[in-house]
């Protein structure tokens, strides 16, 4: 019953939002990347409630190609479990070859996200999460620093889970607008190393009064080895203006736990 209601109020969320987005738009301007997910605990930009185990560590290299507007982004991505439900994250993205000539940083991002509520027979699990950006970026890659967080709802029913993240950004000048995003992720457990990946992303950026960024992803994650995870997907923009093609590959690392010596103990009859 759970899994039809989840899926009926996206299905609402999913007009509410396509409704905000047949508003006038302005002319669209470069998406500042900021906090990502870091694999496999979440789908591209969409974030899962799940975290890093206490102590252990994971690290994520990603490149982008996208066209309208033209650019290559190179992206670092870190992730360290601080607790079992608490998880320290960063971002690191830089620009190459933004309209065939423009490259530097963008704004490094860093993040806590703390899961609070635990996942139940019928109900989800629950997540928010608290983050900033350093004014470390290039003029045009940079919100001259940004603080915000949000909400993370995440439910497994068999071999799908879904996700659903709702943040605000606020930026570090008055120049510039809030930010509010809604993107929401399905994941499905095609094998026990292989997972296909949807995702669906609005936003109203920094640059708009209006929603001018409404985009779907599809891909796949394979579980390489046990430590590695590698992310192909494809995003497409919906917005008829300005269509936009993505192209995303990433690989994560992550440590393995440690390795616990069995003690063997022999009783003598």
């Amino acid at each position: 019953m759970f899994f039809l209601l989840f899926f009926l109020i996206m299905k609402r969320a999913y007009y509410l939002i396509l409704l905000f987005c047949l508003l006038p738009k302005t002319s669209h301007a470069f998406d500042i990347l900021g906090l990502q997910p870091v694999a496999p605990n979440g789908v591209f930009s969409t974030f899962s409630t799940d975290s890093l185990p206490r102590n252990r560590a994971s690290f994520e290299v990603g490149f982008e190609r996208s066209q309208d507007p033209d650019l290559d982004r190179f992206v670092l991505k870190g992730a360290y479990g601080f607790t079992d439900s608490i998880e320290l994250d960063f971002t690191l993205p830089y620009v190459y070859d933004f309209l065939g000539s423009i490259d530097g940083l963008e704004d490094v991002a860093f993040g806590l996200k703390h899961r609070f509520y635990d996942e139940g027979k019928y109900g989800p699990s629950l997540a928010y999460i608290l983050n900033a950006s350093i004014p470390s970026g290039r003029e045009e890659f940079t919100t001259h620093g940004q603080f915000g967080g949000g909400l993370v709802i995440s439910k497994r029913v068999g071999p799908f889970e879904g996700h659903l993240n709702i943040f605000f950004e606020k930026p570090g000048t008055g120049t510039l607008r809030n930010e509010i995003l809604f993107s929401g992720g399905l994941e499905f457990s095609a094998a026990h190393n292989f997972k296909l990946l949807g995702e669906f992303i609005a936003e109203k950026s920094h640059f708009s009064n209006h929603y001018d960024r409404l985009e779907t992803r599809l891909g796949y994650r394979i579980k390489t080895t046990n430590f590695i995870d590698t992310t192909l997907g494809f995003g497409f923009g919906m917005d008829k203006r300005k269509p936009e093609v993505r192209i995303l590959l990433s690989a994560a690392f992550t440590s393995l736990r440690e390795k616990r010596n069995i003690k063997t103990i022999y009783e003598e009859e």
